[in-house]
């Protein structure tokens, strides 16, 4: 985990401005409320829980603390672009398994931030020695889809009518899926262990 840690802080060349990316502390709890209450109410369907709300933010922060969430926050001028989580839990019956979640902003849209997100927390996930990651999304978020497809994310369940957002209405959620293990096996088969 040391090796990750040395990753951050750094800059990041965007369109638009750099962005600074570094991990999440509980220091950053009301910067990333701003941020969520700034998303469009959609954006946050795919959530178990609604991260606008104060226990819930705090919640996060304390898991934070605890170790069984990691988070990555992209941040310019003291504000949250973006941000992402590797949600695990050692003590259910898939310690193994992580969730990966991902927010941005719509201004930092197909301007990159989200793929190196994902990234970011691909890496963060093999220095946790996960073997599995999963990711949810409404079925109607194809933009972000493909950009998972595009990192090795496949498709594994729909779940019909599975979320309800704030005006009653139903929403299909999508959950895909990365091998991480065999991932991390390909690259030790060709010798790039440090190739993050």
């Amino acid at each position: 985990m040391s090796n990750l840690l040395s990753r951050f802080p750094r800059v990041l060349e965007l369109a638009g401005g750099d962005v600074e990316l570094r991990m999440m502390t509980p220091a950053d709890e009301a910067a990333v409320m701003t941020f969520a209450r700034e998303l469009p109410a959609h954006d946050l369907l795919f959530l178990r829980r609604d991260i606008t709300q104060p226990k819930v933010l705090s919640a996060w922060t304390k898991e934070l603390e605890a170790g069984t969430i990691t988070s990555l926050v992209a941040m310019r001028d003291g504000r949250v672009l973006g941000c992402s989580a590797v949600v695990r839990d050692e003590h259910s019956w898939s310690p193994h398994v992580g969730e990966l979640r991902v927010l941005l902003s719509p201004e930092l849209r197909e301007k990159g931030l989200g793929r190196t997100l994902i990234q970011e927390s691909f890496i963060v996930a093999l220095a946790q020695n996960l073997e599995k990651l999963t990711a949810q999304m409404t079925a109607d978020q194809q933009a972000a889809i493909a950009v998972f497809e595009g990192i090795g994310f496949r498709a594994e369940a729909l779940l019909r009518d599975h979320v309800r957002d704030r005006n009653g209405e139903k929403h299909d959620i999508v959950i895909l899926s990365h091998d991480v293990a065999e991932f991390q096996a390909k690259m030790d088969q060709y010798g790039i262990k440090d190739a993050f």
